[in-house]
């Protein structure tokens, strides 16, 4: 990854309805996350974290503000390039996996790559090489429905990781699973996330979660109430 690329938002804001009924899901929001930085975002329901995780990853369009990566405005690029910035320099992994039941777990994991145009066998093998690394050889060819809870996630997580993103988002990313095996998905997110040099964004209201991470970000109401900066993140 070069080490040039951050992920900063300027002033962020999200309002959903009219003007007589708004709701304002963000409120000003500053955050700048660095190459290779982990980050916890916390905070009660409805207090904006989802919110913010998809304007980072331009997923959603913010209100007002700004969220730039690489030095580049997501806002000012077309839906084609935003999908393409998600596909090639992003990664994400969802509380329930979000795989394909009819595809075994190699394709599934090299999804992003074949989307993206590379071969099968060249990306199949990336996929089959992330998969060994996340302690799932022997699976490839198991559909999501033979593996178990933290298998499935490991298996996201190789979707994630294989075309090299900058970024990695992950929305409770352990949410579905029992505290051993979130124990297991989180040491296996953030090594692997580390051994690619890529950028962690979490969100959690998991404190046993966030240890993992270097940086806590709570928010309240739509705004960052307070930073906490974690010299021994779990490891």
């Amino acid at each position: 990854m070069t080490p040039s690329r951050t992920l900063e938002a300027v002033a962020l804001t999200k309002t959903y309805g009219s003007p007589t009924t708004a709701t304002h899901a963000l409120a000003g929001v500053d955050l700048t996350v660095g190459p290779g930085e982990s980050v916890a975002i916390m905070g009660p329901s409805g207090s904006g974290k989802t919110t913010l995780l998809h304007l980072l990853a331009g997923v959603l369009a913010p209100t007002a503000g700004v969220v730039r990566w690489d030095g580049r405005s997501l806002t000012d690029l077309s839906d084609r390039e935003r999908t393409a910035l998600r596909r090639r320099d992003f990664g994400f992994v969802f509380q329930s996996g979000q795989l394909l039941p009819e595809l075994p777990a190699q394709e599934n994991a090299a999804l992003p790559l074949l989307l993206d145009g590379v071969g099968r066998a060249e990306a199949t093998a990336r996929a089959r090489q992330w998969l060994g690394h996340l302690g799932l050889a022997g699976t490839e060819e198991r559909r999501p429905g033979e593996l178990s809870g933290g298998q499935a996630q490991r298996v996201a997580i190789a979707r994630a990781l294989v075309g090299s993103p900058g970024v990695i988002f992950a929305d409770e990313p352990t949410g579905a699973l029992d505290r051993t095996t979130g124990w297991e998905v989180m040491k296996a997110l953030t090594t692997a996330a580390r051994a690619q040099g890529a950028a962690l964004v979490v969100v959690t209201h998991d404190t046993e979660v966030a240890r993992w991470c270097g940086r806590i970000v709570e928010m309240r109401d739509g705004r960052i109430v307070r930073e906490l900066q974690q010299a021994g993140a779990t490891s």
